[in-house]
C-alpha cells in the first residue's frame, strides 16, 4: 500500500484506489476504477437542462453536454496546489510503474460504464433533455484533467492514441502542471498531442511558485520552466492557463513578469480565471481569496498591453475568465471539428 491510500493487487498487478477513499469520492459523485477517475462537471449537467455551457464552448466550440472529463492518474500528483479543489489530501505517491497500471483501452471502458451510471440519473427529470443525455452517452471531447497529474500515468500517449482512434471524437484536451516534461516530450515524439495542450501557470516567479503549488519535487522549478519553453515548439494547440487568487499572484507588481512570460514562451492562447472558493480549496483559502470578473479584465488587459503580442480576444463573465489570443502566432480560436455543430 502506498501511503495515498493506494493499494497493488499482487494477482492483478493494478494500483488500485482504496476502498474508504473510493467511496468518499463516489459520494462526490466521481466514477471510479482501479487508479482513474471520472466526472460529470457543473456545465455538463447545466447543459441538459440548456442553462448554460461551459467557456471553452463560447472560446473554442466544444460541445459541453458531449465532454467527458477524466483522469488516468486519479490519486497521483507531484503538487499540493493552495486552490485545488479536488481531495488532494490522498495523493502521495509519486510512481505510476507501467506494469502497474490498467491499459487505455481498459480504463476508457471501464469509465465510460461509470459515466453512463452518473448520466442515467438524470433521465428521471423532465427538465433535461432526452436527446442530449443520449448524445451525452457518446463523448466527441475528452478534457484529461479532473483530479490527479495525468501526464505521471505513464501509457499517455497510447490513450490519446486510443482515443483519437474512436470515431466520435473531435477533441482532445490535456492539462498538465509541467512537472513531467520527459511525458510532453514523448507526446510530440510518438505523434500522441492532444488536440490542445494546458500549462498550469500560477506564477512569474520562484517564491511564489513554491507558495502557490507546494511542489513534491526538489526540481520542480526548472520541470516546470522546460514544460514551458516547450510550447512554442509543439505541432498543437497551447494554453497557459493562469488561475489569479488575491493577495498571492494578482499583485500588479507582478504584472511584468507575467507578460515577460507570454511574451518568452509565446503559446496561442493565455486563459486568465479567478480562484473559485469551492471544494476542498476552502480548507486552505478565504472566500475573499476570489477576485471579482472586473479585477479579471483588468489584470488581463494590463498584461497583454505589456506582452505586446497577446490581446484580449473573449470573457465569460459568469466563470470570472478572460482570455488572450497570440497575434504573432495566430490560429483560428474555433476548432475546425466543431464547424457547423452547436
Amino acid at each position: 500500500m502506498s501511503c495515498s491510500g493506494e493499494v497493488v493487487d499482487n494477482e492483478e498487478q493494478l494500483i488500485q484506489i482504496k476502498p474508504a477513499i473510493s467511496e468518499q469520492l463516489k459520494k462526490a459523485k466521481y466514477g471510479v476504477s482501479d487508479h482513474s477517475t471520472v466526472e460529470l462537471c457543473h456545465w455538463t449537467k447545466k447543459s441538459f437542462k440548456h442553462e448554460g455551457s461551459c467557456y471553452k464552448h463560447k472560446f473554442y466550440g466544444i460541445s459541453t453536454h458531449r465532454c467527458m472529463e477524466f483522469s488516468p492518474a486519479g490519486m497521483h500528483c507531484e503538487n499540493r496546489c493552495v486552490y485545488c479543489w479536488r481531495p488532494m489530501e490522498f495523493y502521495d505517491s509519486l510512481e505510476m510503474k507501467p506494469e502497474q497500471v490498467a491499459e487505455p483501452k481498459e480504463i476508457l471502458t471501464k469509465l465510460m460504464a461509470e459515466r453512463k451510471k452518473l448520466i442515467n440519473g438524470y433521465y428521471g427529470d423532465s427538465r433535461n433533455d432526452k436527446q442530449r443525455l443520449d448524445e451525452s452517452l457518446l463523448p466527441s471531447h475528452y478534457a484529461i484533467s479532473l483530479s490527479g497529474e495525468p501526464t505521471m500515468y505513464p501509457k499517455l500517449p497510447e490513450l490519446i492514441k486510443y482515443l483519437n482512434s474512436l470515431e466520435a471524437t473531435k477533441s482532445i484536451f490535456l492539462v498538465t502542471n509541467g512537472q513531467e516534461p520527459d511525458m510532453i516530450q514523448r507526446l510530440q515524439d510518438e505523434d500522441a498531442l492532444p488536440t490542445q495542450l494546458y500549462l498550469s501557470t500560477n506564477a512569474a516567479d520562484y517564491e511564489s511558485f513554491l507558495k502557490i503549488n507546494k511542489p513534491k519535487y526538489d526540481d520542480s522549478w526548472e520541470r516546470w520552466n522546460r514544460t514551458l519553453g516547450m510550447l512554442k515548439h509543439l505541432n498543437t494547440r497551447t494554453v497557459l492557463r493562469i488561475t489569479l487568487i488575491r493577495n498571492y499572484n494578482d499583485q500588479k507588481e507582478m504584472i511584468p513578469a507575467f507578460a515577460k512570460m507570454f511574451k518568452e514562451s509565446s503559446p496561442h492562447f493565455i486563459e486568465i480565471k479567478s480562484y473559485m472558493h469551492i471544494g476542498r480549496s476552502t480548507n486552505r483559502l478565504e472566500h475573499s481569496n476570489m477576485l471579482e470578473m472586473e479585477e479579471v479584465k483588468k489584470f488581463s488587459e494590463q498584461v497583454a498591453k505589456q506582452s505586446q503580442i497577446f490581446s484580449v480576444m473573449d470573457e465569460s463573465f459568469v466563470s470570472r475568465i478572460s482570455i488572450l489570443q497570440n497575434n504573432k502566432r495566430f490560429i483560428d480560436r474555433w476548432i475546425p471539428a466543431y464547424a457547423n455543430t452547436n
